[in-house]
């Protein structure tokens, strides 16, 4: 009601329908009428008529991370709002760090210091409804072993380091007082553990925001 206009002028007729809704989907067919009783016709099949929902502008935001060493003594971290869509040269955005506005409304943010628990993410001006997800150092990584019941020689066993992190954490597995790694992985593997391989094991867990150190975790190899 009040939505539907009807023109018919010279054999050209046409129905408008303002302020369109999906609920207005339907088949509709054309019937004309003459002065014969039986001359009714109708359009089959008639058209179809698809609406649907408005498809709103999101931009598909991602911060990227870059690290750049000058020296022992300085770095800089350098963050970019990345999008997947063309937006205007003059297009703004907006940093936040911990959930608050920083003043740049450029498209890279330069870091030259930041504490590891500080997270970042960005958005378009005009579109802060749309933010990019976040990305934080490495949290306190957990460690795992398995199985966890006494451990006996020749068995097999699986340590394994889990940290929330994003961008995504790569793990690196230690032995104290041994200098060099273990193995550059989240897990690693004794097919068949020996008594020489007691002690004590932690992980690291890093990206380009920071790195976190695991607690230690003592493996007792019992003798069969």
């Amino acid at each position: 009601k009040n939505r539907v206009q009807y023109q018919c002028k010279n054999n050209d007729c046409t129905l408008r329908i303002t302020d369109l809704r999906e609920s207005d989907s339907a088949e509709y067919k054309f019937r004309f009428i003459t002065n014969d009783p039986r001359g009714k016709y109708s359009d089959v099949p008639g058209v179809t008529l698809t609406v649907t929902d408005k498809i709103i502008f999101s931009p598909q935001l991602q911060v990227h991370v870059r690290r750049s060493t000058v020296n022992s003594y300085s770095n800089w971290t350098e963050l970019t709002c990345h999008n997947n869509c063309q937006l205007p040269d003059q297009s703004s955005y907006i940093w936040y760090r911990n959930g608050h506005k920083l003043s740049s409304d450029e498209q890279y943010l330069q870091l030259n210091t930041f504490d590891s628990a500080d997270s970042f993410h960005c958005a378009v001006k005009g579109y802060e409804q749309f933010p990019s997800p976040t990305v934080y150092a490495p949290k306190l990584p957990s460690v795992s072993v398995s199985p966890s019941a006494e451990i006996v020689e020749g068995s097999s066993v699986t340590l394994t380091c889990s940290s929330d992190a994003n961008p995504a954490a790569s793990y690196t597995w230690y032995k104290e007082d041994v200098i060099n790694p273990l193995i550059y992985q989240n897990q690693h593997f004794f097919f068949s553990i020996l008594p020489s391989d007691s002690g004590k094991y932690y992980c690291t867990a890093d990206n380009d925001l920071g790195q976190k150190r695991s607690e230690s975790r003592t493996i007792d190899v019992k003798c069969e």
